[in-house]
């Protein structure tokens, strides 16, 4: 039986993976890594939690003796809007934390996954159906970060054996955690202000297609991939579902709430979608473990406002 520690499940993605991590392998394996924030009622409620700062390497080798933790799912990192605003504390997080981890993991034999993101690509990246295999340049920290991190996760999967696995995630939409910084998360914020206040503007243009995906197809591969026999990548897989513009997702809310209405502001994060890709090829994950989304554009904009109305009403 696996003994699993999340790190950073306060965060948007660790808020959902931890209770998916809990029904599959048991509330007593799953151990809710947390720092500054403090995770949701639902993890609080059914099993145990554990302050973690991935900085703090002793600390952390304390939880994983206590607990004979054996995965490692870390998902602790500053995002690509608030990267820009503080580099120096995006890599202190993201890579120093990082290589705690991957130090811990050699030293107890622990299988660790990590996320890196379509910011590891950058302006000179061709942007229609990104390949698994290419240019790698990116202009912000957080995509530095992410090209620096699975270059060291390569690194140590060859040097000291580590399991060490990753997906470059897309945006991620979800309704049961607010933005968190990242230029992707106004298709997060978009449906919260549908729903409160019947209008939304956007800091990114209106044609800014992107690649993103739903929150249950995102906790779905990250927990596939923990599971698969094995991998062939040991950077990261290139993992997609839908690429969408905020044209094209407002016209969708639309759909539902007539009335809603959308300007555009662009701001600085404008800079950083135009350095990212707009679709991207991850026929490498569907092939070597079956990768496989669920939701399209229309059943997740329905299924987000839905829950939304429910929590928000």
């Amino acid at each position: 039986m696996k003994k699993i520690l999340v790190i950073g499940s306060a965060g948007q993605i660790g808020t959902e993976l931890v209770p998916a991590l809990r029904k599959e392998f048991g509330n007593e394996n799953v151990i809710a890594g947390y720092h500054n924030k403090i995770p949701i009622d639902e993890i609080k409620n059914s099993g145990s939690m554990e302050i973690v700062n991935a900085l703090d390497k002793q600390g952390l080798e304390n939880v994983v003796k206590k607990y004979n933790i054996d995965t490692i799912f870390h998902m602790a990192s500053l995002l690509s809007a608030a990267g820009e605003k503080n580099p120096d504390l995006a890599w202190d997080v993201n890579m120093n934390g990082l290589k705690n981890v991957l130090d811990v993991a050699k030293e107890n034999k622990i299988q660790v996954f990590w996320p890196s993101s379509i910011a590891a690509f950058g302006p000179t990246t061709p942007r229609e159906n990104t390949p698994q295999t290419t240019v790698l340049e990116p202009n912000t920290m957080y995509g530095v970060t992410k090209v620096a991190g699975e270059l060291l996760c390569n690194y140590y999967f060859n040097k000291y054996g580590v399991d060490v696995r990753s997906l470059r995630y897309p945006g991620i939409i979800s309704y049961k955690t607010l933005p968190g910084g990242g230029t992707t998360d106004y298709a997060v914020d978009i449906f919260f202000k549908a729903i409160q206040e019947g209008k939304y503007t956007c800091f990114l243009k209106e044609d800014a297609t992107l690649p993103m995906m739903y929150m249950p197809d995102a906790v779905k591969a990250t927990i596939d991939i923990m599971k698969a026999d094995s991998v062939k990548i040991r950077t990261s897989y290139n993992l997609a579902a839908i690429s969408f513009s905020p044209e094209e997702i407002f016209n969708e809310i639309k759909k539902h709430i007539p009335d809603f209405i959308i300007d555009y502001v662009p701001d600085f994060r404008q800079k950083i979608a135009d350095s990212w890709p707009k679709s991207i090829d991850d026929s490498l994950a569907r092939k070597d473990w079956n990768w496989k989304h669920t939701y399209d554009l229309a059943k997740m904009t329905e299924d987000m406002l839905i829950n939304l109305k429910k929590i928000l009403d």
